[in-house]
This record gives structure tokens, sequence and C-alpha cells, in this order.
């Protein structure tokens, strides 16, 4: 393992530690109170950006662990009534071009394209069971965090996929990513997700934490409608 490891290397799509800002809390104290809450887990933290073999070395170590919540696929019928239930939409346009961009950007994980997040490793395909990590950089450092897709929606008319959070996550939840040519012609980009935290630093910055989901349901809206716009 890497000495230079100070940035958050846990598991999910809902929004990384290093989003969190608490300066009471120092290197050893998270690590301290990470022991404590799951032992059989390391918080990896880092000054610089993790490299290919660390983050490859992580999405193995997540690849046969469970999900961290019941509601499999929830996102796809009734969200669970104990989570926090987010939903978005944008219209990116109308026609088959406007659908068949959108759909090519969702393919390549476009939405995550913000500077500030990013979806590592790049190029992995959409498949069910497949583990990714959600890269995000804030307060000069930078965390991973990985998650596994549920299911996939593969339709004449729509395409979108759902994934879920693992063990060693800051929150436990899913989030779906879906592109729909309705009747009326539009394309719309919807996202729909139900979260609640599960680290101790979540819930002490919960008002925090709920902006940065905001923020990139915000961007991730603005980003797709600038991919089709190309």
């Amino acid at each position: 393992m890497s000495s230079q490891r100070l940035c958050v290397l846990s598991v999910s799509v809902l929004k990384p530690l290093s989003n969190y800002s608490n300066t009471n809390f120092n290197t050893e104290t998270l690590r301290t109170q990470r022991r404590r809450e799951d032992p059989d887990q390391e918080s990896m933290f880092f000054f610089s950006e993790p490299t290919a073999a660390q983050i490859a070395e992580f999405i193995t170590s997540q690849q046969d662990q469970p999900f961290t919540y019941s509601a499999v696929g929830a996102t796809n019928t009734t969200p669970p009534k104990d989570f926090t239930v987010d939903h978005n939409h944008i219209e990116l346009g109308k026609g088959v071009e406007i659908f068949n961009r959108a759909v090519a950007a969702l393919k390549q994980w476009r939405q995550f394209d913000l500077g500030w997040v990013s979806l590592v490793p790049e190029g992995v395909p959409i498949e069910v069971g497949t583990t990714v990590a959600v890269k995000a950089r804030a307060f000069g450092s930078c965390s991973l965090n990985a998650t596994r897709i549920v299911y996939v929606i593969d339709e004449p008319r729509r395409f979108g996929f759902a994934y879920g959070t693992l063990p060693d996550h800051v929150e436990c939840g899913e989030e779906r990513f879906l592109i729909e040519w309705r009747d009326d012609d539009s394309v719309i980009f919807d996202i729909v997700a139900f979260s609640k935290p599960r680290h101790i630093l979540v819930r002490m910055s919960r008002p925090l934490a709920r902006l940065k989901q905001k923020r990139f349901a915000r961007e991730a809206m603005k980003r797709m409608l600038d991919e089709v716009s190309k």
C-alpha cells in the first residue's frame, strides 16, 4: 500500500467522503473511526491521485462483496421508505438523433465527466455485475467509491442502468440513469436515487452531503445536455 494515501477509497455512487469538509477530524481519527465501524475494512487516504494499480486493486477487492441495502433494484419499482429519494430529469431535445446521441453518451458514462467527479476505469461496458469506482476531488484530496451495476434497461425507446453501493461506502443506496424517447418525441434524461448515510462523518455532515448529491444531479444533467448538443 502506498504511503501517499490520504483520500478515502470507499465504495459507492453516492458521493464520496472527500466531499465532506470537517476539519475537526484528522487522518488518524478517520482511520480509527473506520476501524471501529468495520474492522475488516481499511480506509485508504491519498494526498495524490490513486494509481491505476491501486484503483484496480480496490475494485477487485469489492467484486464479490454484497450490496449494503436490501431493496436491490428498487429504483426500477418503488424506493424504500426509510431512504431519502431524489428524482431529477431534463429534456435533452426531440427525435431519434437526440435519443441515439444520449444513449451513446450514457454508455460512455459521460454524466460523470464533471471535473470534480469521474468514472474509473474508463471504457467499462455497462453490464449487470460490473463493479466500477467513482473518483471525486474536493478540498485538495480525492476519493474512490465503487458500485456494482444492478440492472440494465435496453429497449427500443429506453436505455439505462442502475448501480448500488457495496460494503466499503460512506452511504448506502442505489442510483438509476435512464434515457427515454417518449411518445411526444421528447428525449428525457432521468435520474432516480435513494440513499442514506452509513458512515458517522456523513451523518454528522448530512446537510453538506445533500448539497453534494444535488450538485451531482444538476451537473450530470447539464453534461448530458452538452453531449447531445455537440
